[in-house]
């Protein structure tokens, strides 16, 4: 297209200019025109580059778009210099150096304009300039899209950037510009970018997707707010704020975001109001380092696409939800560091595959009259110094309801766990915890289960419909430990059974409070503490212990393995005594099979064996899983991996379902550190702690497999086959004859029918669903007894085939 001629049209008076004339280019015209003249360029390629210096209008032919393009060589081709009018006009560039459309003073008016250009910037507005931009395109595949810098202002209204091969929208140098009802996408870098002191952007009603980045990023005390916007399609975080960045996000929505939907770090702060964030591959909050902050009111995070929890609070950082939701994800809060802190009121927590509210190595969370449901764990306060309160909250549906271990000390109050598979609150490992006027029922375990002697302190609290009991306090823990109990109540007599170590019980209720179910205790004096010899059981020779794993229901090759293995170690040592070569006997295990084989039992047994031949010098066992050795961020996995070790010494570490520290997609887990971490620590201490290692035996073959070291550091593997059902029937025999119950006739029969239709799926528990089965039984039987007047003894401890329990 040949250059055409530029038609202007003069609005003054003065008498010695003609009103209208034509010029063969644009400079010519530019040169004649003065402020109010209008322009109207003919249709053609002008490969001049312009500077607009007064307020003319400067336009192309009515009714044929794009028909004029402005195309130099070099350098800028258009210039805006004064508060002029641009309107229909294709502008194209070719230097990276330059911007093709730049805008350096005054208010000018830019509509409808395209450009398509190779530039250092599509649009670039410095200084002064305040322009309103409507309708414009920015096509810009060698740079910027839209610069704002230096000052720069303006009103961007209806444009959209089509492509870029560098940020979309870039503010920077204390510029403040304003989007409304734009559209920025594929872009290489991201989408909005607003960076340094006083540098600010305002969008409204914007949409921001296809970006090969962040969607939206905020960066060293700059500012953004964006209201009624859409973030989507990115290829890394959908926002991203960094060193002191503010943003506001008003009824946004961020989604189908592969990385975090949303991350700040180092004093960042962010609120956000009635925004909805979903399908994010990592985080949908991920908050870190002291001073950054997070206010989130009215906001729904859902639908998570991969394995992170969707709010994360870390290395000091502050999190507040108000009135928020989180749904469908596999954790829902995770709190970590210390100085961490996390604040929820009034929100909802539901669907998540794992963990509702993780708080750990130090960290605090408050929540005030929230609502968990649906969720494997409710709370779990992890370690030392992590804490905080859970109050008015409910908790419905979990596994467990709030879990406290490893000398976390959190404020339970007025709270209630309704119909968790297992516990309602679970303690253990050192846990404390205040329990306040909490309450549990329908539990398919127990209402309050506290072990290993913790510290925890249970007032006021009630359980109801608990199906193993109200209460219960196992044993473990130095003398003088153990929970304090006051003014506690059930629905169930034998509701609180006695702790094993001395408990501290006030009520003011005798003929309710669960104290009653406890003979001998008293209320107020103290019993003396236990002597030394009395804390520290004697060990049990090994004859005592084999006679016990003898005494197990099945598991034949398991006892010739730990035999043979017993046989090894003894007469090795009588070798050393006298004088001789011992062979070096690894002492390390794997064991393999399904659930409820009696894996764990069989190595507390052979840890006290072991500790009885004087190979070890305790012989407990610490048993860890995944949760307990892998961290939430780099370098905890290795310290908690540590620490259970440490636990360990001197007895044996029990790693179950140990394949979970390997997942087939373990690209970014951290479980692999702690198996080499592991290794390790089993070659540089390899006298101190018997490592056994255990799960399903295919998955531990895969597991073995994962890490060159981790096979030769165990001796052998022993598989722990199925029960038969006559071994299953031989359990629930041994249960009834321990609780004081009896076979009617029939029912043997009827229970190895039973045990042989059972479904043998995923979810078959074998020894546990023998002692599942028998409780159903117990369970049945009550119900049927509690219907006779005057039941005999007979009818009191005979179990019949009508008590079984249907197949499902």
């Amino acid at each position: 297209m040949a250059q055409g001629t530029v038609q202007v049209t003069h609005t003054g008076t003065s008498r010695w200019r003609r009103r209208t004339g034509e010029y063969a280019s644009l400079a010519a015209a530019l040169e004649a025109a003065a402020d109010g003249d209008v322009l109207t360029v003919a249709p053609g390629t002008y490969r001049e580059n312009l500077v607009v210096e007064r307020a003319v209008t400067l336009r192309g032919p009515e009714g044929s778009p794009g028909s004029v393009r402005i195309a130099p060589v070099d350098g800028v081709p258009l210039t805006v210099r004064a508060s002029a009018v641009v309107q229909d006009l294709h502008v194209e560039g070719q230097d990276s150096a330059a911007p093709a459309l730049l805008v350096e003073e005054g208010t000018p008016e830019l509509l409808d304009v395209r450009i398509v250009t190779r530039s250092a910037a599509g649009i670039e507005v410095r200084g002064g300039a305040r322009p309103t931009v409507r309708r414009c395109t920015v096509d810009n595949p060698g740079g910027v899209g839209i610069a704002v810098l230096d000052g720069g202002g303006g009103v961007f209204e209806e444009c959209e950037v089509v492509a870029a091969g560098q940020s979309g929208v870039l503010v920077r140098g204390g510029a403040h510009p304003r989007l409304e009802r734009c559209r920025v996408h594929h872009t290489s870098g991201a989408g909005l970018s607003v960076t340094g002191e006083n540098s600010s952007l305002e969008a409204v009603g914007c949409e921001v997707y296809e970006v090969k980045g962040s969607g939206v990023q905020v960066t060293a005390r700059a500012t953004a707010h964006l209201t009624d916007c859409d973030v989507h399609r990115t290829t890394s975080d959908g926002v991203t704020l960094d060193t002191d960045a503010v943003l506001t996000l008003a009824d946004c929505r961020i989604h189908d975001i592969p990385e975090n939907a949303v991350d700040l770090r180092s004093r960042s702060v962010l609120t956000l109001t009635r925004t909805t964030v979903r399908q994010f591959g990592r985080n949908g909050l991920s908050v870190w380092d002291p001073g950054t902050r997070v206010d989130a009111n009215q906001c729904e995070i859902f639908d998570s696409t991969g394995d992170y929890p969707a709010v994360w609070v870390s290395d000091g950082a502050t999190a507040v939800l108000d009135s928020c939701r989180v749904h469908d994800v596999p954790d829902a809060l995770f709190v970590l560091d210390r100085g961490s802190r996390a604040d929820v009121v009034d929100s909802d927590i539901s669907q998540v595959r794992n963990t509702a509210v993780s708080v750990s190595d130090g960290a605090t969370a408050q929540l005030d009259d929230c609502r968990i449901r649906d969720a494997a764990t409710g709370a779990w306060f992890r370690d030392h110094g992590s804490g905080g309160t859970l109050s008015g909250c409910t908790v419905d549906g979990t596994q467990t309801g709030v879990i406290v271990t490893k000398g976390a000390d959190p404020t339970i109050e007025r709270c209630t766990v309704t119909s968790p598979a297992e516990a309602g609150f679970y303690v253990s490992a050192d846990g404390r915890g205040s329990f306040l006027n909490c309450r549990v029922a329908d539990s398919g375990g127990y209402g309050f289960h506290v072990i290993d002697g913790c510290r925890a302190t249970l007032r006021k609290c009630r359980t109801e419909r608990c199906a193993r009991g109200g209460y219960e306090f196992a044993e473990g823990g130095a003398p003088g430990s153990g929970p304090v109990v006051e003014d506690c109540t059930s629905d169930e007599s034998t509701g609180l059974r006695a702790p094993a170590h001395e408990t501290a019980v006030e009520t003011s209720r005798p003929s309710t409070s669960l104290s009653g179910a406890i003979p001998g205790q008293r209320t107020t004096e103290r019993e003396p503490p236990a002597t030394e010899t009395e804390a520290t059981p004697q060990a049990r020779a090994s004859k005592a212990v084999l006679g016990e794993l003898d005494a197990l229901v099945g598991l034949e090759n398991v006892k010739r393995e730990v035999r043979a293995l017993t046989d090894m170690i003894e007469v090795g040592r009588r070798r050393q005594l006298a004088g001789l070569k011992a062979a070096s006997a690894r002492r390390h295990l794997v064991f393999t099979g399904s659930p409820g084989t009696g894996k764990t039992t069989v190595a507390r047994l052979y840890g006290e064996i072991l500790a009885s031949l004087g190979v070890l010098e305790k012989g407990h066992l610490v048993e860890v899983s995944r949760v307990d050795l892998v961290g939430e961020h780099i370098g905890s996995t290795a310290i908690r991996t540590q620490e259970a070790f440490d636990r360990a010494r001197g007895g044996v570490l029990f790693i179950d379902e140990a394949y979970a520290l390997s997942p087939e997609d373990s690209g970014r887990d951290f479980g692999r550190e702690a198996i080499d971490t592991l290794v390790k620590l089993m070659e540089d201490h390899r006298e101190a702690v018997v490592v056994i290692v255990a799960g399903y035996t295919v998955e531990m073959e895969r597991f073995l497999s994962v890490n060159p070291g981790v096979a030769s550091r165990f001796s052998r593997t022993i598989t722990f086959n199925d029960y038969l059902p006559d071994e299953l029937l031989r359990i629930v025999e041994q249960q009834a004859e321990e609780h004081e119950y009896r076979l009617g006739p029939g029912a043997a029969e009827a229970l190895l029918k039973y045990f042989t239709a059972i479904p043998k799926g995923a979810a078959f528990g074998n020894g546990r669903t023998a002692r599942q089965t028998f409780e159903a039984m117990v369970e049945r039987h009550a119900g049927r007894v509690a219907q006779l007047d005057e039941p005999s003894t007979d009818d009191l401890t005979l179990l019949y085939s009508e008590d079984l329990p249907e197949l499902s």
